[in-house]
């Protein structure tokens, strides 16, 4: 499917990272974004990525979790080196990332901001997140996303 493309998929490019873009025709009905790519494209949910934006001490940093399970608040700030967490709120998170929620990607962010990416990802040679888009999720192998991110690996999810 061709279209244009998303600061992610641009930042592949240019970093000539091994990646394959998946296209679905997003259900604006469905409940969870991530889910429903798994769903569609007929994916393992454990290797499906959701990226979220949470509030960490008073700076935004983006948690990146399998679909399966959820953020743990406390985990991503204490891999950040802090206190207190919350989820961010829509609005400063699509300002922060240049995204759209439900299709925000932890790749090509309009604002660098810190990255952690859950342990459980290293445990694929590939793995699923979202390109940009809500209907576009980028596979491509978890040490690429660490590298491309500037990810710190912990366990943050719930």
């Amino acid at each position: 499917m061709a279209g244009k493309g998303t600061p992610a998929t641009a930042l592949l490019a240019k970093q000539q990272v091994a990646h394959t873009l998946h296209t679905y025709q997003h259900d604006p009905r469905a409940e969870s974004y991530g889910t429903e790519a798994a769903d569609v494209l007929g994916l393992d949910p454990a290797r499906v990525f959701k990226t979220l934006v949470a509030d960490v001490d008073g700076k935004l940093t983006v948690g990146v979790v399998p679909v399966t399970g959820q953020l743990d608040l406390k985990a991503l700030a204490a891999a950040v080196g802090g206190k207190k967490a919350r989820m961010a709120e829509v609005a400063a998170a699509q300002r922060a990332t240049g995204y759209v929620l439900g299709g925000i990607s932890p790749l090509g962010q309009r604002s660098r901001l810190p990255v952690v990416v859950d342990a459980a990802a290293q445990a694929f040679d590939s793995v699923y997140c979202s390109a940009g888009r809500r209907g576009l999720e980028v596979e491509l192998a978890p040490a690429d996303l660490i590298r491309l991110t500037g990810a710190v690996v912990a366990p943050i999810r719930a």
